[in-house]
């Protein structure tokens, strides 16, 4: 009886240590699958369409130790966070700023007319250049320049 209770001990913490040992949500390959044109973008001058077009279909590898893909994407030491972040606070705070300047302007309607629901937004602050929000465990979106960018996990 003691070394089933003993194997059971250890087949538990074995278990345990795999769970603790597993890759993050948010690690995999994300592909850049479309772009919108950014809320806060200046509505009289049109966005380069360059970057955007560089981007389209490109993949950003987020690693454990390292992000991989296109500039300004690929970061060699990335100091990931991931915490719950309010509709104003998306895109480094542009929709709060948005308000700032335009009082009708509402966070919550802006996150909502790209996808986002609740008042609760999970972000992955990555320590470089870039954080991404997820809209769900397989589509997030980045902010970069005048656009606003939706990557789908493969």
């Amino acid at each position: 009886m003691k070394f089933i209770r003993l194997a059971c001990l250890f087949a538990s913490l074995g278990l345990a240590g795999s769970a603790v040992a597993a890759d993050p949500f948010f690690v995999g390959n994300w592909t850049f699958t479309t772009a919108v044109v950014a809320p806060w973008a200046d509505p009289h001058r049109k966005p380069d369409d360059a970057e955007r077009a560089r981007l389209m279909g490109k993949t950003v590898a987020l690693k454990t130790g390292e992000i991989s893909g296109p500039r300004p994407f690929a970061c060699a030491k990335p100091r990931y966070k991931v915490t719950d972040y309010g509709p104003d606070m998306l895109f480094q705070g542009a929709f709060d700023e948005m308000r700032g300047a335009d009082k009708k302007a509402d966070p919550k309607a802006l996150a909502a007319s790209l996808g986002f629901a609740g008042s609760r937004i999970r972000t992955l602050e990555t320590g470089c250049e870039i954080d991404v929000h997820f809209v769900d465990d397989t589509t997030a979106e980045v902010g970069l320049n005048y656009y606003v960018y939706t990557l789908k996990k493969r």
